[in-house]
């Protein structure tokens, strides 16, 4: 339980510099939405934002980013965030601290891991890990966690045969490794493609595609909030779906200028062929959830793959922190 602790004094330490927002004075129709990272891997919500389909539901999404995790944790538990687009395992993690009103997952979106492997040279194998240092981010957050998941099924032990680097913040990865840390590094898109391009590495394998399927990311909300707001939640989801049925219409067609076009206000410093070539990449490995509602198996995945990593040693039901309630009741409206 000692890294289970370290995730939940990163989010009191944070807390304790938080003064909880009272909410009053804000436009009812405003959702204030807090990322864990912002990649291409949530292309389906910036395509919802950038083609106006909060808009169609009557909503205005506020987005800010929270670097990771425990960030997005925090600004659900000050009430800095009506919604977040957070790693379910943070849920996970503070219900089986025994809080009440609990942040509740009531939408998934992702159902892969979003890294890439990212080297120094062209060609690569698994068995050339063996001695290397690879940046890896955060304990108990779930690149990490899921990277450890995938180099136990290469048969690697994780007792030093791989030096795991876990001291630089995942947002601070890619400069970090183009700084010379690391034999190797995980990385989300653009990022990758982008320094490919750059000349300052190759993307060599998919940690998603090894891993399988699992749920990553997800919309998450207080209890009350979702209580006191279910159909503007239900029209957020609405928004999001939307956003994923018009890229997957645009890439089994190939309209590279209709994706860029979609996605490049929330890219401006990216290249149309970073981002193309980077949409590529996440729909090959399948890692958009084709509805908002997660499975009971893959929630399992998640818990298997937290406890494998030594992350968490007791059980949480999934009905404790997954609510599918507002997901099932938007696909009989919509289909």
């Amino acid at each position: 339980m000692k890294k289970l602790s370290l995730f939940m004094v990163a989010i009191m330490c944070a807390l304790s510099m938080c003064l909880v927002g009272c909410g009053g004075g804000r436009d009812e129709n405003t959702i204030r939405l807090n990322e864990v990272a912002h990649s291409i891997f949530y292309a389906p919500l910036y395509v919802a934002i950038n083609q106006g389909y909060f808009e169609d539901e009557g909503l205005k999404v506020e987005l800010t980013l929270g670097n990771g995790s425990d960030q997005v944790m925090t600004a659900l538990l000050t009430d800095a965030a009506d919604i977040g687009l957070i790693g379910p395992e943070a849920c996970v993690y503070v219900a089986a601290q025994g809080r009440n009103d609990l942040p509740t997952v009531f939408g998934q979106l992702t159902k892969r891991d979003g890294s890439f492997l990212f080297s120094k040279n062209s060609t690569f194998s698994w068995s050339e890990l063996a001695g290397k240092e690879i940046l890896a981010g955060r304990i108990g957050g779930m690149p990490e966690m899921t990277l450890e998941y995938v180099l136990r099924q290469k048969g690697y032990a994780l007792n030093g045969d791989v030096n795991l680097n876990t001291q630089v913040s995942f947002a601070n990865q890619g400069p970090s490794f183009a700084a010379g840390t690391g034999d190797y590094t995980t990385l989300f898109e653009p990022t990758a493609t982008q320094m490919q391009l750059n000349g300052q590495g190759y993307v060599v394998a998919s940690i998603g595609a090894e891993a399988g399927e699992v749920p990553y990311t997800c919309f998450a909300a207080s209890k009350s909030y979702l209580t006191h707001n279910k159909d503007k939640a239900k029209a957020f989801l609405r928004a999001v779906m939307r956003g994923y049925d018009f890229l997957v219409a645009k890439l089994a067609i190939g309209d590279t200028t209709a994706v860029f076009n979609a996605l490049a206000p929330s890219f401006d410093n990216y290249s149309e062929e970073a981002i193309y070539k980077s949409m590529e990449s996440y729909n090959s490995i399948d890692s958009w959830n084709e509805t908002p509602v997660m499975t009971e198996s893959a929630y399992n995945r998640l818990i298997d793959i937290m406890k494998g990593a030594g992350q968490l040693s007791v059980d949480v039901p999934m009905n404790k922190i997954i609510d599918n309630t507002i997901a099932n009741e938007l696909l009989s409206e919509m289909y």
